[in-house]
């Protein structure tokens, strides 16, 4: 895939000359590589913060999409980068995963890189047909145990937010569903919807769509807290596993040796974005909640997501496709 490049830059807006001016961040263009290809959840907030930080800095930031290897590719580019902060990274929760799926990296995901910040949550929401025989996340455990082996649950593929979803459902559970992986998300959730599938951990904004028309039954959300797009729904943990809880984030990274300050000015920068109405709007339109934290919270969150895909990666034995 050719990498695709968006450069976002505020109409009349000039650079300044003067020394002064040189010597703050940024004095140039900053360029955003996406690991992940055009249109999808980490695309669509790059392009979002992207935007408002050339509005804010009143500079050109270069949106650039590198695909491949479930992030891998564009993660070896930044991790070469120059640690200036003019080359970023965002990516999805795959970022904490592709360590423990892959093992023979070209950069180390803890020493190659410096968490700028958690940009935000894809709340997903667990939901099955409607003709099967359940309508709680509890029934589902029950009737999972009675028939193991027999459930089936779609995926965009290994690695991916809903084979991570519900194999660490599957081990909190003690129950027995077969991985049914698709080429992307779409041609599983048409199963489901056909019935071919039981079912399926998706994005909250598009499954609440089948669910109101009868298509699919949602019976909780998976992350950590509910999700703003159903607040009816509750989560997994409260509705009968304690301890669960999956949040499918996308983050932006740093090259590991950009000066402290640099990364404090963008954490900073991007939380205040992120809170701004029109903002929080727009992302909620697409199903997304800001999820920005300080540098400390931030680095010690990406750890902990790390430690806990490494072991549930490892137990249900996931591979690379």
């Amino acid at each position: 895939m050719k990498p695709r490049h968006l450069l976002l830059m505020i109409p009349g807006c000039a650079i300044a000359a003067g020394s002064a001016f040189a010597q703050t961040f940024p004095a140039k263009p900053v360029r955003i590589v996406v690991a992940a290809g055009a249109g999808g959840g980490v695309d669509t907030i790059s392009r979002i913060t992207g935007q408002r930080l050339a509005e804010r800095w009143n500079q050109q930031v270069v949106i650039e999409n590198r695909a491949g290897a479930g992030g891998v590719v564009g993660s070896e580019l930044v991790a070469r980068a120059a640690a200036d902060g003019y080359t970023l990274l965002t990516m999805s929760i795959s970022y904490a995963v592709i360590p423990a799926m892959h093992k023979d990296l070209s950069y180390d995901p803890v020493r190659d890189f410096a968490p700028v910040g958690v940009l935000v949550n894809a709340p997903n929401i667990l939901v099955v047909h409607p003709s099967l025989p359940v309508k709680s996340v509890k029934e589902l455990i029950t009737l999972a145990r009675a028939h193991p082996g027999t459930l089936t649950y779609a995926s965009s593929g290994n690695g991916g937010a809903a084979n991570l979803a519900l194999e660490a459902f599957k081990l909190a559970t003690q129950t027995d569903i077969v991985h049914v992986p698709y080429k992307g998300t779409g041609p599983g959730v048409t199963d489901l919807i056909a019935g071919r599938i039981s079912l399926s951990c998706t994005a909250v904004v598009s499954a609440m769509e089948y669910v109101k028309r009868d298509k699919l039954r949602a019976l909780a959300t998976v992350g950590a807290r509910r999700t703003q797009a159903a607040p009816e729904l509750p989560t997994v943990a409260e509705a009968g596993v304690p301890g669960y809880a999956v949040d499918v984030w996308y983050a932006m990274f740093a090259p590991a040796a950009t000066p402290k300050d640099v990364l404090a000015q963008l954490n900073g920068e991007i939380t205040k974005l992120l809170a701004v109405p029109e903002t929080r709007a727009r992302l909620a339109a697409v199903g997304l909640e800001p999820a920005m934290e300080p540098l400390d919270k931030t680095n010690a969150y990406v750890q902990s997501e790390m430690a806990k895909w490494s072991k549930v990666v490892k137990a249900a034995n996931i591979k690379p496709e």
